[in-house]
């Protein structure tokens, strides 16, 4: 198992989930309406984040709904037990399952981003011991776009209409204080096989050797049904232990009912459902859209309390 330099691999979604579910009265357009929710008795303790920073804005969605405890992704030391003591909406992140901590905030804005430099063995990435946070998904799942969007440059990372213009491991480092990482895509199937099985080998290191590395950002459409290959990496990184958050992108895009397409809520829904046997309790998700920016300003706060948390650890 690799563990980090500063942190232990220690995620709530790898927790088993105790027998009788809670519920928390949540704001969310990704579940159903459903009855009064059950007062909240105090739960074992887990191992992730806490209490909310006063500047974290509360979620926007006029329906309320519920979403169990165990769906929740609770960052290190979050005492569990403050859960009941404000209203949990303005906790949880919108459009997201992940509740906010005392280390969310500092550091979240994007004064400043630069490109440092590619590399295509880990060995090679810089070597400053800063936090870093990675992006990956299938060619053309839209990580450049996310990546412009999270730090408002429109040309930081090219974009192109071909897949698998990403060939190297692309480090820009934010703040002068921690990096974004660029990974190649996967699933193009137009690029050389010799090319497609180095980009794997070549990232599946970097996941198990880099010792800065806080978290993957795995990258899924949500504008079609689950991909079987997106399955394989969510699962891997997940056999391996390597954290992980779930960004679905594209969830501005609306298909028709008629033409048996579905909304990017329920893909988001079935994708979780597809991967709920992979991990024992649900893993951090975030809806997003780079033409809308939602998503943006959550992401960069989901960051910033794993960030100051591996710091300080």
């Amino acid at each position: 198992m690799f563990l980090t330099q500063q942190i232990p691999r220690i995620h709530s979604h790898f927790f088993a989930s105790p027998k009788t579910p809670k519920f928390f009265l949540i704001t969310s357009a990704l579940l159903s309406n459903s009855k009064s929710p059950i007062p909240l008795p105090p739960p074992p303790p887990l191992s992730h984040f806490s209490t909310l920073t006063p500047t974290v804005p509360p979620p926007q969605d006029p329906e309320s709904l519920q979403l169990s405890l165990e769906s929740l992704f609770l960052p290190p030391d979050t005492d569990v037990s403050s859960l009941k003591e404000a209203p949990l909406s303005a906790r949880i992140l919108k459009g997201s399952n992940i509740v906010l901590s005392k280390f969310a905030g500092h550091g979240v804005d994007v004064v400043n981003a630069d490109f440092v430099k590619s590399s295509v063995k880990t060995e090679e990435c810089p070597s400053d011991g800063a936090p870093e946070f990675a992006l990956v998904g299938r060619s053309n799942v839209g990580k450049s776009s996310l990546l412009n969007s999270l730090v408002r440059r429109k040309r930081l990372a090219l974009t192109s209409k071909k897949p698998g213009k990403t060939q190297c491991i692309n480090h820009f480092r934010i703040n002068d204080s921690w990096y974004l990482v660029d990974l190649p895509g996967y699933g193009f199937a137009a690029a050389p096989h010799e090319v497609r099985t180095d980009w794997a080998k070549f990232t599946k290191d970097y996941f198990l050797n880099r010792p800065t590395l806080v978290s993957v950002f795995l990258l899924i459409d949500a504008s079609i049904p689950a991909k079987k290959i997106d399955l394989e990496y969510a699962s891997w990184l997940g056999q391996n232990e390597i954290p992980m958050t779930l960004v679905f992108t594209k969830c501005d895009k609306r298909k028709k009912k008629k033409n048996g397409g579905k909304r990017p809520e329920e893909n988001v829904r079935d994708f979780q459902e597809l991967i709920r046997d992979f991990f024992k309790s649900t893993p951090p998700w975030i809806m997003t859209s780079s033409v809308t920016n939602q998503g943006r300003d959550e992401i960069l706060l989901h960051m910033s309390q794993l960030r100051n948390y591996w710091l300080k650890h």
